[in-house]
Protein backbone atom coordinates (compact mmCIF):
# COMPACT_ATOMS: atom_id res chain seq x y z
CA UNK A 1 0.00 0.00 0.00
CA UNK A 2 1.29 3.44 -0.81
CA UNK A 3 2.83 5.77 2.25
CA UNK A 4 2.86 9.17 2.56
CA UNK A 5 4.17 11.68 5.11
CA UNK A 6 2.39 13.60 8.14
CA UNK A 7 3.19 17.04 6.12
CA UNK A 8 1.23 15.85 3.17
CA UNK A 9 -2.04 15.00 4.99
CA UNK A 10 -1.84 18.33 6.54
CA UNK A 11 -1.22 19.68 2.93
CA UNK A 12 -4.51 17.76 1.74
CA UNK A 13 -6.18 19.57 5.03
CA UNK A 14 -5.15 22.80 3.98
CA UNK A 15 -5.79 22.18 -0.04
CA UNK A 16 -9.57 20.73 0.95
CA UNK A 17 -10.26 16.74 -0.55
CA UNK A 18 -13.02 18.44 -3.47
CA UNK A 19 -10.13 20.35 -4.83
CA UNK A 20 -6.98 17.34 -4.76
CA UNK A 21 -9.84 14.99 -6.28
CA UNK A 22 -10.32 17.18 -8.80
CA UNK A 23 -7.15 17.86 -9.65
CA UNK A 24 -6.02 14.61 -9.72
CA UNK A 25 -9.03 13.71 -12.03
CA UNK A 26 -7.93 16.34 -14.43
CA UNK A 27 -4.28 14.22 -14.45
CA UNK A 28 -6.41 11.37 -16.17
CA UNK A 29 -6.53 11.57 -19.90
CA UNK A 30 -9.78 10.36 -21.89
CA UNK A 31 -11.70 8.83 -18.85
CA UNK A 32 -14.13 9.13 -16.78
CA UNK A 33 -13.83 9.27 -12.82
CA UNK A 34 -16.69 9.18 -10.69
CA UNK A 35 -17.20 7.97 -6.95
CA UNK A 36 -20.44 6.38 -5.27
CA UNK A 37 -22.00 6.09 -2.03
CA UNK A 38 -23.00 2.10 -0.08
CA UNK A 39 -26.41 2.51 -2.17
CA UNK A 40 -24.67 3.89 -5.41
CA UNK A 41 -25.62 6.91 -5.79
CA UNK A 42 -22.99 9.06 -7.49
CA UNK A 43 -20.88 11.58 -4.89
CA UNK A 44 -18.81 12.84 -7.55
CA UNK A 45 -18.57 13.14 -11.15
CA UNK A 46 -15.27 14.29 -12.87
CA UNK A 47 -14.82 16.88 -15.91
CA UNK A 48 -14.13 13.83 -18.34
CA UNK A 49 -16.86 11.92 -17.15
CA UNK A 50 -18.50 15.29 -18.08
CA UNK A 51 -17.33 14.55 -21.15
CA UNK A 52 -17.13 11.26 -21.49
CA UNK A 53 -21.07 10.49 -21.15
CA UNK A 54 -22.51 14.67 -22.20
CA UNK A 55 -23.70 14.66 -18.23
CA UNK A 56 -22.86 17.76 -15.88
CA UNK A 57 -22.18 17.16 -12.42
CA UNK A 58 -24.44 19.08 -11.27
CA UNK A 59 -27.26 17.00 -13.26
CA UNK A 60 -26.03 13.25 -11.85
CA UNK A 61 -24.48 13.94 -8.14
CA UNK A 62 -26.81 12.16 -5.96
CA UNK A 63 -28.37 9.87 -8.25
CA UNK A 64 -28.38 5.92 -8.86
CA UNK A 65 -25.12 5.50 -11.21
CA UNK A 66 -26.80 2.16 -13.22
CA UNK A 67 -29.95 4.50 -13.91
CA UNK A 68 -27.51 7.64 -14.50
CA UNK A 69 -25.02 5.09 -16.87
CA UNK A 70 -27.92 2.95 -18.27
CA UNK A 71 -25.64 -0.15 -16.94
CA UNK A 72 -27.11 -3.64 -19.44
CA UNK A 73 -27.89 -6.48 -17.10
CA UNK A 74 -25.28 -7.59 -14.94
CA UNK A 75 -22.93 -4.77 -15.73
CA UNK A 76 -23.82 -2.40 -12.40
CA UNK A 77 -20.59 -0.42 -12.12
CA UNK A 78 -21.48 0.62 -8.96
CA UNK A 79 -23.03 -2.80 -7.33
CA UNK A 80 -20.32 -5.09 -8.82
CA UNK A 81 -17.65 -3.24 -6.76
CA UNK A 82 -18.93 -4.70 -3.49
CA UNK A 83 -17.15 -7.41 -4.23
CA UNK A 84 -13.35 -5.19 -3.47
CA UNK A 85 -11.52 -4.49 -6.91
CA UNK A 86 -12.13 -4.93 -10.34
CA UNK A 87 -9.46 -4.23 -12.96
CA UNK A 88 -10.29 -4.67 -17.09
CA UNK A 89 -13.79 -5.02 -16.97
CA UNK A 90 -15.41 -3.98 -20.21
CA UNK A 91 -19.18 -2.28 -19.56
CA UNK A 92 -21.36 -1.09 -22.01
CA UNK A 93 -22.68 2.24 -20.97
CA UNK A 94 -24.91 4.85 -22.36
CA UNK A 95 -24.53 9.02 -23.42
CA UNK A 96 -26.66 11.63 -23.10
CA UNK A 97 -27.70 11.13 -26.57
CA UNK A 98 -28.31 7.79 -26.27
CA UNK A 99 -25.33 6.55 -28.11
CA UNK A 100 -23.82 3.21 -26.54
CA UNK A 101 -20.45 3.20 -25.85
CA UNK A 102 -17.85 0.83 -24.83
CA UNK A 103 -15.44 1.41 -21.17
CA UNK A 104 -12.84 -0.28 -19.72
CA UNK A 105 -13.25 -0.28 -16.34
CA UNK A 106 -11.53 -0.40 -12.92
CA UNK A 107 -12.98 -0.26 -9.61
CA UNK A 108 -11.93 0.10 -6.37
CA UNK A 109 -14.70 -0.44 -3.31
CA UNK A 110 -13.83 1.05 0.44
CA UNK A 111 -15.56 -0.67 3.42
CA UNK A 112 -15.88 1.41 7.21
CA UNK A 113 -14.37 -0.21 10.36
CA UNK A 114 -17.12 -2.96 10.68
CA UNK A 115 -16.12 -4.58 7.25
CA UNK A 116 -19.21 -2.60 5.48
CA UNK A 117 -19.13 -1.45 1.86
CA UNK A 118 -19.17 2.19 2.18
CA UNK A 119 -18.63 3.16 -1.41
CA UNK A 120 -16.56 2.85 -4.55
CA UNK A 121 -14.21 4.54 -7.04
CA UNK A 122 -14.25 3.32 -10.19
CA UNK A 123 -12.86 4.82 -13.57
CA UNK A 124 -13.83 4.68 -17.07
CA UNK A 125 -11.88 4.45 -20.53
CA UNK A 126 -13.65 4.29 -23.78
CA UNK A 127 -12.96 1.88 -26.24
CA UNK A 128 -13.25 1.85 -29.57
CA UNK A 129 -16.20 -0.60 -30.47
CA UNK A 130 -15.12 -2.84 -33.53
CA UNK A 131 -17.21 -2.71 -36.53
CA UNK A 132 -19.95 -5.47 -36.38
CA UNK A 133 -21.17 -4.73 -40.08
CA UNK A 134 -23.23 -1.97 -39.18
CA UNK A 135 -25.02 -0.47 -42.39
CA UNK A 136 -23.88 3.31 -42.39
CA UNK A 137 -19.97 2.46 -40.94
CA UNK A 138 -17.85 3.26 -44.57
CA UNK A 139 -15.64 0.69 -43.85
CA UNK A 140 -18.10 -1.65 -42.92
CA UNK A 141 -20.80 -3.66 -45.20
CA UNK A 142 -22.15 -6.26 -43.78
CA UNK A 143 -19.79 -7.98 -42.37
CA UNK A 144 -17.34 -6.92 -44.88
CA UNK A 145 -14.28 -4.67 -43.91
CA UNK A 146 -12.46 -2.62 -46.33
CA UNK A 147 -11.00 0.76 -47.33
CA UNK A 148 -8.92 -0.76 -50.34
CA UNK A 149 -10.52 0.98 -53.38
CA UNK A 150 -10.73 -2.27 -55.62
CA UNK A 151 -12.62 -4.17 -52.76
CA UNK A 152 -14.77 -1.09 -52.08
CA UNK A 153 -15.68 -0.56 -56.08
CA UNK A 154 -16.56 -4.99 -55.43
CA UNK A 155 -19.11 -3.62 -52.69
CA UNK A 156 -20.49 -0.92 -55.17
CA UNK A 157 -21.19 -3.91 -57.94
CA UNK A 158 -22.51 -5.99 -54.89
CA UNK A 159 -25.07 -2.96 -53.95
CA UNK A 160 -25.79 -2.40 -57.55
CA UNK A 161 -26.61 -6.09 -58.60
CA UNK A 162 -28.50 -6.85 -55.47
CA UNK A 163 -31.81 -5.13 -56.24
CA UNK A 164 -31.95 -7.11 -59.55
CA UNK A 165 -32.17 -10.87 -59.92
CA UNK A 166 -29.09 -11.13 -62.23
CA UNK A 167 -26.87 -14.34 -61.65
CA UNK A 168 -23.66 -13.16 -59.79
CA UNK A 169 -20.37 -15.10 -59.90
CA UNK A 170 -17.99 -14.76 -57.18
CA UNK A 171 -14.07 -14.85 -58.08
CA UNK A 172 -11.76 -14.87 -54.80
CA UNK A 173 -9.23 -17.04 -53.21
CA UNK A 174 -9.80 -19.42 -50.33
CA UNK A 175 -10.56 -17.30 -47.15
CA UNK A 176 -11.45 -13.62 -48.99
CA UNK A 177 -15.06 -13.78 -48.08
CA UNK A 178 -16.73 -15.36 -50.93
CA UNK A 179 -19.59 -16.38 -48.37
CA UNK A 180 -20.20 -12.48 -46.85
CA UNK A 181 -20.67 -11.17 -50.34
CA UNK A 182 -22.82 -14.00 -50.96
CA UNK A 183 -24.88 -13.03 -47.50
CA UNK A 184 -24.80 -9.51 -48.16
CA UNK A 185 -26.25 -9.92 -51.71
CA UNK A 186 -28.95 -11.68 -50.46
CA UNK A 187 -29.87 -9.18 -47.47
CA UNK A 188 -29.97 -5.90 -49.68
CA UNK A 189 -31.84 -8.22 -51.91
CA UNK A 190 -35.87 -7.64 -52.05
CA UNK A 191 -35.56 -11.45 -51.00
CA UNK A 192 -33.71 -10.34 -47.64
CA UNK A 193 -36.66 -12.01 -45.80
CA UNK A 194 -36.76 -15.47 -47.42
CA UNK A 195 -34.61 -18.28 -46.74
CA UNK A 196 -30.47 -18.16 -47.65
CA UNK A 197 -29.17 -21.73 -47.72
CA UNK A 198 -25.65 -22.36 -48.92
CA UNK A 199 -23.56 -25.44 -50.04
CA UNK A 200 -19.70 -26.42 -51.15
CA UNK A 201 -20.14 -28.36 -53.91
CA UNK A 202 -16.77 -29.57 -53.06
CA UNK A 203 -17.58 -31.30 -50.35
CA UNK A 204 -19.74 -34.16 -50.97
CA UNK A 205 -20.04 -37.35 -53.49
CA UNK A 206 -21.84 -36.99 -56.41
CA UNK A 207 -24.96 -38.70 -55.21
CA UNK A 208 -25.10 -36.79 -51.88
CA UNK A 209 -24.98 -33.34 -53.73
CA UNK A 210 -27.47 -34.71 -56.23
CA UNK A 211 -29.64 -35.46 -53.67
CA UNK A 212 -28.91 -32.56 -51.17
CA UNK A 213 -29.63 -30.13 -54.42
CA UNK A 214 -32.58 -31.29 -55.52
CA UNK A 215 -34.07 -33.68 -53.14
CA UNK A 216 -35.57 -37.20 -53.63
CA UNK A 217 -38.66 -39.19 -53.46
CA UNK A 218 -39.08 -42.17 -50.95
CA UNK A 219 -37.44 -45.10 -52.55
CA UNK A 220 -35.07 -43.98 -54.96
CA UNK A 221 -32.64 -45.43 -54.24
CA UNK A 222 -31.36 -48.06 -51.18
CA UNK A 223 -32.37 -46.13 -47.55
CA UNK A 224 -34.79 -43.39 -49.45
CA UNK A 225 -37.16 -44.11 -46.87
CA UNK A 226 -38.93 -40.80 -46.85
CA UNK A 227 -39.60 -38.03 -49.35
CA UNK A 228 -36.49 -35.53 -49.07
CA UNK A 229 -36.82 -31.66 -50.07
CA UNK A 230 -33.49 -30.75 -51.64
CA UNK A 231 -32.11 -27.43 -51.30
CA UNK A 232 -33.92 -25.60 -54.45
CA UNK A 233 -37.15 -26.51 -52.20
CA UNK A 234 -35.97 -25.24 -49.47
CA UNK A 235 -34.85 -22.01 -50.99
CA UNK A 236 -38.14 -21.06 -52.66
CA UNK A 237 -38.48 -17.19 -52.78
CA UNK A 238 -35.36 -16.80 -51.67
CA UNK A 239 -31.17 -17.52 -52.36
CA UNK A 240 -29.04 -20.78 -53.13
CA UNK A 241 -25.18 -20.12 -52.94
CA UNK A 242 -23.47 -22.81 -54.98
CA UNK A 243 -19.69 -22.40 -53.38
CA UNK A 244 -16.97 -23.79 -55.31
CA UNK A 245 -19.41 -24.27 -58.15
CA UNK A 246 -16.47 -25.30 -60.17
CA UNK A 247 -16.14 -28.53 -58.39
CA UNK A 248 -20.05 -29.36 -59.51
CA UNK A 249 -19.72 -32.66 -61.39
CA UNK A 250 -20.52 -32.62 -65.07
CA UNK A 251 -23.89 -34.86 -64.86
CA UNK A 252 -25.13 -32.51 -62.65
CA UNK A 253 -23.96 -29.31 -64.47
CA UNK A 254 -27.12 -30.50 -66.70
CA UNK A 255 -29.93 -30.27 -64.04
CA UNK A 256 -28.24 -27.11 -62.50
CA UNK A 257 -28.64 -25.71 -66.47
CA UNK A 258 -31.95 -26.44 -66.44
CA UNK A 259 -32.64 -24.68 -63.17
CA UNK A 260 -31.60 -21.87 -64.75
CA UNK A 261 -33.25 -21.68 -67.59
CA UNK A 262 -36.85 -23.22 -66.78
CA UNK A 263 -36.78 -22.58 -62.96
CA UNK A 264 -37.75 -26.44 -62.37
CA UNK A 265 -35.94 -29.95 -61.50
CA UNK A 266 -36.94 -33.60 -61.15
CA UNK A 267 -35.87 -34.79 -57.85
CA UNK A 268 -33.92 -37.77 -57.43
CA UNK A 269 -36.25 -40.68 -58.75
CA UNK A 270 -39.24 -38.72 -59.41
CA UNK A 271 -41.25 -38.08 -62.23
CA UNK A 272 -42.54 -35.21 -62.49
CA UNK A 273 -40.96 -31.40 -62.37
CA UNK A 274 -41.17 -29.24 -59.52
CA UNK A 275 -41.40 -25.44 -60.10
CA UNK A 276 -38.94 -23.11 -57.63
CA UNK A 277 -38.34 -19.66 -57.70
CA UNK A 278 -35.17 -19.12 -56.62
CA UNK A 279 -32.01 -16.90 -57.03
CA UNK A 280 -28.62 -18.22 -57.77
CA UNK A 281 -24.70 -17.18 -56.44
CA UNK A 282 -22.27 -18.66 -56.97
CA UNK A 283 -18.54 -18.81 -55.76
CA UNK A 284 -15.24 -20.30 -57.18
CA UNK A 285 -11.46 -20.18 -56.96
CA UNK A 286 -11.09 -21.08 -59.80
CA UNK A 287 -11.10 -19.75 -63.65
CA UNK A 288 -14.38 -21.36 -65.25
CA UNK A 289 -13.36 -19.98 -68.73
CA UNK A 290 -9.92 -22.67 -67.99
CA UNK A 291 -12.17 -25.31 -66.52
CA UNK A 292 -14.40 -24.60 -70.18
CA UNK A 293 -11.31 -25.21 -71.55
CA UNK A 294 -10.44 -27.84 -70.13
CA UNK A 295 -13.77 -29.67 -70.69
CA UNK A 296 -14.30 -29.80 -66.84
CA UNK A 297 -17.03 -27.06 -67.48
CA UNK A 298 -20.12 -26.47 -69.37
CA UNK A 299 -19.69 -23.55 -71.44
CA UNK A 300 -23.29 -22.62 -71.81
CA UNK A 301 -23.46 -23.05 -67.88
CA UNK A 302 -20.57 -20.55 -66.93
CA UNK A 303 -22.30 -17.88 -69.27
CA UNK A 304 -25.68 -18.98 -66.68
CA UNK A 305 -23.74 -18.39 -63.97
CA UNK A 306 -20.87 -15.39 -64.85
CA UNK A 307 -23.74 -12.95 -65.81
CA UNK A 308 -22.34 -10.18 -63.01
CA UNK A 309 -18.92 -11.73 -62.04
CA UNK A 310 -17.44 -10.15 -58.67
CA UNK A 311 -14.22 -10.66 -58.16
CA UNK A 312 -12.26 -10.08 -54.71
CA UNK A 313 -8.68 -9.42 -54.12
CA UNK A 314 -6.23 -11.26 -52.17
CA UNK A 315 -5.44 -9.80 -49.03
CA UNK A 316 -1.50 -9.26 -50.01
CA UNK A 317 -3.45 -6.92 -52.51
CA UNK A 318 -5.39 -4.79 -49.96
CA UNK A 319 -2.67 -3.53 -47.86
CA UNK A 320 -4.72 -0.79 -46.55
CA UNK A 321 -6.73 -3.66 -45.17
CA UNK A 322 -4.62 -5.50 -43.05
CA UNK A 323 -4.31 -2.90 -40.46
CA UNK A 324 -8.05 -2.40 -40.23
CA UNK A 325 -8.67 -6.12 -39.70
CA UNK A 326 -6.24 -6.81 -37.25
CA UNK A 327 -7.81 -4.05 -34.92
CA UNK A 328 -11.16 -4.82 -35.56
CA UNK A 329 -10.37 -8.55 -34.49
CA UNK A 330 -8.43 -7.23 -31.82
CA UNK A 331 -11.24 -5.60 -30.43
CA UNK A 332 -13.58 -8.25 -30.89
CA UNK A 333 -11.09 -10.53 -28.81
CA UNK A 334 -11.13 -7.48 -26.25
CA UNK A 335 -14.51 -8.02 -25.41
CA UNK A 336 -14.12 -11.15 -24.69
CA UNK A 337 -11.56 -12.87 -22.06
CA UNK A 338 -9.09 -12.15 -19.58
CA UNK A 339 -6.58 -10.55 -22.36
CA UNK A 340 -6.84 -6.77 -23.74
CA UNK A 341 -4.90 -5.59 -26.31
CA UNK A 342 -4.68 -1.79 -26.68
CA UNK A 343 -0.74 -1.86 -28.61
CA UNK A 344 1.02 -3.87 -30.88
CA UNK A 345 4.94 -4.18 -30.63
CA UNK A 346 7.03 -2.44 -33.82
CA UNK A 347 8.78 -5.66 -34.80
CA UNK A 348 5.08 -7.42 -34.39
CA UNK A 349 3.18 -5.02 -36.29
CA UNK A 350 6.34 -4.72 -39.05
CA UNK A 351 5.82 -8.67 -39.56
CA UNK A 352 1.85 -8.22 -39.91
CA UNK A 353 2.10 -5.91 -42.27
CA UNK A 354 4.76 -7.84 -44.52
CA UNK A 355 2.97 -11.08 -44.72
CA UNK A 356 1.61 -12.09 -47.94
CA UNK A 357 -1.33 -13.97 -45.95
CA UNK A 358 -1.82 -17.17 -48.34
CA UNK A 359 -4.67 -17.83 -46.30
CA UNK A 360 -6.30 -14.53 -46.77
CA UNK A 361 -8.72 -12.85 -44.19
CA UNK A 362 -9.34 -16.16 -42.34
CA UNK A 363 -5.75 -16.69 -41.35
CA UNK A 364 -5.69 -13.24 -39.94
CA UNK A 365 -8.60 -14.07 -38.14
CA UNK A 366 -6.52 -17.43 -36.50
CA UNK A 367 -3.20 -15.30 -35.83
CA UNK A 368 -5.18 -13.12 -34.03
CA UNK A 369 -7.01 -15.99 -32.26
CA UNK A 370 -3.70 -17.47 -31.74
CA UNK A 371 -1.90 -14.36 -30.40
CA UNK A 372 -4.88 -13.73 -27.28
CA UNK A 373 -4.45 -17.85 -26.47
CA UNK A 374 -0.65 -17.87 -25.86
CA UNK A 375 0.17 -14.34 -24.89
CA UNK A 376 -0.49 -12.18 -22.12
CA UNK A 377 -0.16 -8.06 -21.36
CA UNK A 378 -1.61 -5.28 -23.09
CA UNK A 379 1.12 -5.65 -26.12
CA UNK A 380 0.70 -7.83 -28.82
CA UNK A 381 4.54 -8.75 -29.43
CA UNK A 382 6.17 -11.08 -32.07
CA UNK A 383 6.34 -13.87 -29.17
CA UNK A 384 2.48 -14.25 -29.59
CA UNK A 385 2.55 -14.31 -33.47
CA UNK A 386 3.03 -17.76 -34.80
CA UNK A 387 6.15 -19.47 -35.67
CA UNK A 388 6.12 -18.41 -39.28
CA UNK A 389 6.35 -15.15 -38.16
CA UNK A 390 9.22 -15.41 -36.17
CA UNK A 391 11.71 -16.77 -38.38
CA UNK A 392 13.72 -15.34 -40.46
CA UNK A 393 12.54 -12.45 -42.23
CA UNK A 394 12.77 -13.46 -45.67
CA UNK A 395 10.54 -16.38 -45.07
CA UNK A 396 7.62 -14.29 -43.62
CA UNK A 397 5.67 -14.63 -47.13
CA UNK A 398 3.97 -18.07 -45.97
CA UNK A 399 5.44 -20.05 -48.88
CA UNK A 400 3.76 -17.46 -51.82
CA UNK A 401 4.98 -15.12 -53.60
CA UNK A 402 7.20 -12.48 -52.01
CA UNK A 403 4.91 -9.40 -51.40
CA UNK A 404 4.70 -6.59 -54.14
CA UNK A 405 7.09 -4.24 -55.11
CA UNK A 406 7.37 -1.01 -52.66
CA UNK A 407 4.71 1.78 -54.13
CA UNK A 408 7.02 4.88 -55.51
CA UNK A 409 5.54 7.49 -54.25
CA UNK A 410 5.42 11.02 -55.87
CA UNK A 411 7.35 12.72 -52.41
CA UNK A 412 8.27 11.97 -49.21
CA UNK A 413 5.01 13.24 -47.52
CA UNK A 414 2.53 11.12 -49.20
CA UNK A 415 4.56 8.23 -47.75
CA UNK A 416 4.38 9.66 -44.46
CA UNK A 417 0.77 9.51 -45.04
CA UNK A 418 0.13 6.22 -46.16
CA UNK A 419 2.68 4.84 -43.38
CA UNK A 420 0.07 6.56 -40.74
CA UNK A 421 -2.82 5.59 -42.23
CA UNK A 422 -1.58 1.74 -42.86
CA UNK A 423 -1.03 1.63 -39.00
CA UNK A 424 -3.84 3.12 -37.64
CA UNK A 425 -1.29 6.00 -36.53
CA UNK A 426 1.40 4.06 -34.33
CA UNK A 427 3.87 5.95 -35.00
CA UNK A 428 6.25 3.39 -33.96
CA UNK A 429 5.08 1.18 -36.28
CA UNK A 430 4.40 4.15 -39.14
CA UNK A 431 8.11 4.75 -39.13
CA UNK A 432 9.13 0.98 -39.55
CA UNK A 433 6.93 0.45 -42.49
CA UNK A 434 8.32 3.60 -44.19
CA UNK A 435 11.83 2.57 -43.76
CA UNK A 436 12.68 5.46 -41.47
CA UNK A 437 13.81 5.38 -37.48
CA UNK A 438 11.26 6.35 -35.28
CA UNK A 439 13.18 10.11 -34.42
CA UNK A 440 13.80 10.64 -38.27
CA UNK A 441 9.91 10.11 -39.12
CA UNK A 442 8.66 12.30 -36.26
CA UNK A 443 10.95 14.98 -38.00
CA UNK A 444 9.57 15.02 -41.28
CA UNK A 445 6.18 14.49 -40.35
CA UNK A 446 6.25 17.38 -37.90
CA UNK A 447 8.47 19.26 -41.39
CA UNK A 448 4.98 18.37 -43.64
CA UNK A 449 2.71 19.03 -40.99
CA UNK A 450 1.22 15.83 -41.30
CA UNK A 451 -1.46 14.73 -38.25
CA UNK A 452 -1.07 10.93 -36.67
Amino acid sequence: MSQSSPFFNRWLSRMGPDQVMAILTDLVDAGAVFAVDAGGNILFWSKGAEELFGLRAQSVLGKPCAETLGCEEGQDPCGLAESGTIKAQIVKLKRANGERVICYRTARAFFDAEGQFAGALEFLQPQAEPMMGKRGNSESFHGILSRDPAMQEAIRIIRNVAETEATVLIRGESGTGKELVARALHQESPRHQQPFLAINCAALSPNLLESELFGHVKGAFTGAVRHHAGLFQRAHGGTLFLDEVAELPLELQAKLLRVLQEQSFIPVGGDSATNVDVRIIAATHRSLREEVKAGRFREDLMYRLRVVPVFLPPLRERRLDVNLLLWHNIGLHNLHGPRHVDSIAPEAMRRLLDYSWPGNVRELINVIEYAFAVGRGNELSLDDLPPEFREAENSITGGQAPPAQPKKYQNEADRIREALQMTGGSLAAAASHAGMSRATFWRKRKKYQIDP
